[in-house]
């Protein structure tokens, strides 16, 4: 019998890259799916007709996690839809990849408000309908404790996120909701072409680890579904980092 038969699992930008893993690894485990996308329709069609191949429900919703009314409205289309939310991934990210002195409060408040506030906010709401047993995983980066080039945006916004999950693990910890953040490594993902070239995140050695190979999503997905499963229940306001090493020696 697979592990989570009859959850629900909420994923934010779960239709590419680490999303697209993390959606399709709780759905080999019998968990029915409801994430989220911004711009690319086709590949989040492509990761439903997917993830329904494996014999579980899936449903898609389009928004701006930016706009923080809409994500309000969200969260409450989903307690009134669906009833009970299982596990909660806040995977979800953008950034404006340019160091400080360029980015202007408009491009702050737009990764903040998709990184951090956005997931607060679902949070807070979902909450209410998750059970005893279910638990949160935010998405954070290893650039929330090393600075990185043209990171400055993405990477306090995510040590903001960390933060989030600490405070909400103990805050959420009498309902029987565990809360935890993963911190991968650098990761081959369409997201990385964003960044200038030269960008720290671009640099060929950031991919060799001690543990011989380079990190894969599906390495971040096989981590959220233990930390979902009942074997994790002890691990509390942790953030985990998986990057096979790598941080220990660039």
């Amino acid at each position: 019998m697979k592990r989570f038969k009859d959850k629900l699992s909420l994923i934010t930008g779960g239709s590419k890259g680490i999303g697209r893993a993390i959606s399709l690894g709780l759905a080999k485990e019998s968990s029915d799916i409801l994430f989220t996308y911004f711009r690319d329709k086709k590949s989040a069609l492509k990761t439903k007709e997917d993830i329904v191949s494996l014999g579980v429900n899936c449903d898609i919703i389009k928004i701006n996690l930016s706009d923080i009314s809409s994500v309000e409205d969200m969260a409450d289309l989903i307690k009134n839809k669906y009833k009970k939310i299982d596990f909660l991934i806040n995977n979800a990210a953008t950034g404006i990849n340019k160091p400080s002195k360029n980015l202007t409060e408009k491009h702050w408040d737009f990764v903040i408000n998709t990184n951090s506030k956005a997931p607060w906010i679902i949070i807070k709401k979902l909450s209410e309908i998750m059970p005893n047993g279910s638990s949160i995983i935010n998405i954070s980066s290893l650039g929330s404790v090393k600075v990185l080039s043209n990171y400055f945006s993405v990477g306090i916004s995510k040590s903001a996120l960390e933060n989030i999950t600490r405070y909400l693990s103990i805050e959420l910890s009498s309902k029987g909701i565990k809360v935890n953040s993963i911190s991968p490594g650098i990761i081959k993902t369409e997201a990385l072409d964003s960044f200038p070239e030269g960008s720290d995140v671009r640099n060929p050695k950031i991919y060799q680890t001690p543990a011989g190979k380079p990190l894969e999503a599906e390495n971040v997905s096989d981590l959220v579904n233990f930390l979902c499963s009942e074997e994790s229940d002890m691990i509390r306001g942790q953030n985990i980092i998986i990057d096979g090493g790598q941080s220990l020696i660039v």
